[in-house]
C-alpha cells in the first residue's frame, strides 16, 4: 500500500494508476483485510509521531500575558520588496519602539500609548529617528562578470568613521541628492 493511500484513504491519481474500464481484476477478500489492517497500523503510527512532535513543541511554547503599564515592542510585518526604515531584506527591522500598555481591551487585545506627534498611521512613522547621511567618504565600482556596481561609503550622523557603511550609489542618489551636488568627478 502506498503512503499516499494510507494517509488520505484514497488512491493517488497519477498516470501510472489510470486504468481503462474493465482492466482491473478482482481482489480477493483476504487481501482487502490485510490492506485495511496495514492502513490502521500506518495511521496509528502517524498519530504517535504527531503526538510526540506536538509534545516537543508544547514544552517550548508559552502564552504571553501582559499587564497595564508593561512596556512592549510592536512587530513590523515583513513585506517582500518593501523598504522599511531605509533597509530592505534581512537587515530591515522586525520590531519597533518601546510602548506602554495603557489598558486591556479584550482577552488578547491591548491599547498602547503612542507618541502624540504621529503624522501617519503607517508603522514606519511610529518612533524611528532615521539616520541621516552626512558625507560620502569613498566611491567604489565593483566589476562583476557582466556588469559594474557603483557603491559609496557613507558616514552617518551620530556615528564614527569606523561605522560608515557601503551603500548602493543609485539608492543614495535617489534619497539624498544633496550629497552629490558639490562632489568633484575624478578624472
Amino acid at each position: 500500500m502506498a503512503p499516499y493511500e494510507a494517509l488520505y484513504g484514497r488512491r493517488c491519481r497519477s498516470p501510472i494508476g489510470w486504468f481503462k474500464v474493465g482492466e482491473a481484476g478482482l481482489i480477493r477478500p483476504d487481501l482487502v483485510h490485510q490492506a485495511m489492517e496495514k492502513v490502521k497500523i500506518i495511521q496509528e503510527r502517524l498519530k504517535i509521531v504527531h503526538s510526540r512532535q506536538k509534545s516537543y513543541t508544547d514544552i517550548r511554547r508559552r502564552d504571553l500575558e501582559f499587564e497595564v503599564d508593561d512596556w512592549v515592542y510592536l512587530k513590523v510585518s515583513p513585506i517582500k520588496g518593501i523598504m522599511r526604515f531605509g533597509k530592505k531584506g534581512k537587515l530591515s527591522l522586525l520590531y519597533i519602539g518601546l510602548y506602554r500598555i495603557s489598558k486591556r481591551i479584550g482577552i488578547v487585545a491591548y491599547e498602547l500609548e503612542l507618541p502624540s506627534d504621529l503624522t501617519a498611521v503607517h508603522p514606519d512613522s511610529l518612533s524611528y529617528d532615521e539616520e541621516i547621511p552626512v558625507h560620502i567618504l569613498d566611491p567604489q565600482v565593483c566589476k562583476l562578470r557582466t556588469k559594474e556596481v557603483a557603491s559609496v561609503k557613507v558616514l552617518w550622523r551620530n556615528q564614527f568613521v569606523e561605522e560608515a557603511t557601503w551603500e548602493a550609489e543609485e539608492d543614495i542618489k535617489k534619497r539624498y541628492p544633496h550629497l552629490f551636488e558639490f562632489r568633484e568627478i575624478p578624472n
